[in-house]
């Protein structure tokens, strides 16, 4: 059975990130006003692509990431034990209890 976590630790999205060849992005065209990026995305391989989305820095990202209060639910690996791509972005007071937050808990790293 595969399982799916929440996490909220800038270093530990990253790193989730990064080990499938994703980078941080935004929705081209949803950035309201100077300074807004706009929908926050992870644009991996096989992914949306250039066409919807834009690419953005790590900081940009995360300071949208944490302006909105939100977490990443990933899984790590698929039901055939392959790495999976699986992510979604939610508000962290949508997630049912502490025991679905990454190893740091809900404590933000800046």
């Amino acid at each position: 059975m595969t399982r799916s976590h929440a996490l909220t630790d800038h270093a530990a999205i990253r790193r989730w990130v990064e080990s499938r060849g994703g980078r941080p992005a935004v929705v081209r065209g949803t950035g309201h006003g100077e300074g807004d990026v706009g929908i926050l995305r992870i644009d991996l391989p096989g992914g949306a692509g250039e066409e919807a989305l834009a690419p953005v820095s790590w900081e940009r990202w995360f300071e949208k990431f944490e302006q909105k209060n939100l977490a990443l639910v990933v899984q790590d690996e698929t039901a055939a034990g392959q790495p999976s791509h699986f992510n979604k972005l939610v508000a962290l007071d949508t997630i049912a209890s502490p025991d679905h937050l990454d190893e740091h808990g809900p404590a933000r790293s800046r």
